[in-house]
């Protein structure tokens, strides 16, 4: 590995009509193979930007900037209506001729000690490769399915969803979009707040890549008392496409009873036999809901949501728990940011933690399991299993599981 010192780094907040971030764009454009950006797709990317107030950091070599990375604040749901600041990393790219000079270990290690420094428990991030960011601490900690419905004749559900569903023009989530999606947030561990590009994206307005798509529609259910609870966006796939196919781009329920409604609104959809959606929950209760269980095709997995505890006292005290128990963590963490012993005595919900490098273990874990850990998505037995968790008293994953178990499901549809 080469050295960082023939490069600059500068960190600064997003600014509209200012050509450094017009540039930081176009770099990170450059990096995921998009289209060199129009500049009416710079003005809405740098408002977006702005809008969430990102800091970017660029790495610069003389002019020339050769590699990307942004972080801004949001919210992440560690326990129902229990919402805990967190740091998201976000925008990274470093140009292939560039690689192997530490530019990336740079700009994160710089990162998470500026969050650390600020009070945050919990740093965050979606990837586009599984492979770079455990090196940093981070650990998967949620991931979704893709999923396929037949909406043959065949196609029944078990139950009648309460409510009902209308068509609404897909411009209307600009307003009632972020209303449902609190009431999800709130509700559902793992659940990270939406940023500012992803409103436009799910109605189909002009985003920060593509031109506003008029073949969007959208429909919302409406709860017994007629207030809305949920809300699908989806676009047909072509008559070309066979099975004639919807394609789900964004659905988001506040409760059960609103997805499952959402879910048979699809199905009777004329003229089409096969909703995909890439964002499902991992454990789908939709499997469970319709007649035929094998209707419902798992087309694949993708790890979504990865996270690095940065301060075990706090992330750890700050989510909601299921019972009461406790047990001792030894944690090994190259950064240093979790490394220790810590006592975890939960009572009532609630788990009281101090460090304590003296005494012994219940369980060894390092700092990317921590943060597949933290949730309670992930088993400890089956991390136990897979040899990322050290047990040394007698039947100390399955205590884990019990003790980290998530209060409800864990689920997020926000990447970022």
């Amino acid at each position: 590995m080469g050295s960082t010192d023939d490069y600059s780094f500068r960190t600064f907040p997003a600014a509209a009509a200012d050509p450094g971030t017009n540039t930081w764009i176009q770099a990170e454009r450059r990096g995921f193979h998009d289209t060199r950006a129009t500049d009416e797709q710079l003005a809405r990317t740098a408002d977006h930007l702005v809008t969430d107030r990102r800091q970017l950091t660029g790495a610069y070599r003389g002019d020339e900037l050769v590699a990307t990375f942004s972080a801004f604040e949001s919210t992440l749901n560690v326990g129902p209506n229990t919402l805990l600041p967190v740091s998201l990393v976000s925008n990274v790219t470093v140009r292939p001729t560039h690689r192997r000079n530490g530019i990336l270990r740079r700009m994160m290690t710089d990162h998470l000690r500026g969050a650390a420094a600020a009070g945050m428990a919990i740093a965050a991030l979606t990837v586009s490769e599984a492979t770079i960011y455990r090196r940093f601490g981070f650990g998967v900690a949620t991931w979704v399915s893709h999923v396929a419905l037949t909406t043959d004749t065949r196609f029944r559900m078990l139950g009648e969803p309460r409510g009902r569903c209308e068509l609404i023009e897909a411009a209307d989530l600009t307003t009632l979009g972020p209303k449902v999606f609190a009431a999800f947030h709130a509700a559902h561990p793992g659940s990270v707040d939406r940023h500012a590009a992803t409103w436009n994206r799910v109605m189909g307005a002009a985003t920060e890549k593509d031109d506003a798509n008029p073949g969007v529609y959208a429909a919302a259910h409406y709860d017994e008392a007629g207030q809305v609870d949920g809300y699908v966006s989806y676009l047909f796939k072509g008559w070309d496409t066979a099975p004639h196919t919807l394609e789900v781009i964004d659905l988001v329920a506040a409760d059960d009873n609103a997805y499952l409604g959402l879910w048979e609104f699809l199905a009777s959809v004329d003229l089409v036999e096969r909703i995909e959606w890439e964002a499902a929950p991992a454990d789908d209760p939709l499997r469970w809901a319709v007649a035929d269980w094998r209707s419902l095709a798992l087309t694949g997995l993708e790890d979504w949501l990865w996270i690095r505890v940065l301060d075990v006292v706090a992330a750890f005290e700050a989510r909601a728990y299921v019972g009461s128990g406790s047990m001792v963590l030894q944690v090994t963490d190259a950064l240093g940011y979790a490394d220790g012993t810590y006592r975890l005595a939960v009572a009532d919900g609630r788990a009281t933690v101090t460090r304590d490098d003296s005494a012994a273990p219940d369980v060894s874990v390092e700092a990317p399991t921590l943060g597949s850990l933290y949730l309670g998505g992930v088993d400890a037995v089956t991390l136990a299993a897979a040899g990322q968790l050290v047990q040394h008293t007698p039947n100390a994953a399955l205590r884990v599981r019990v003790l980290l178990a998530p209060v409800a499901s864990v689920y997020g549809s926000t990447h970022f």
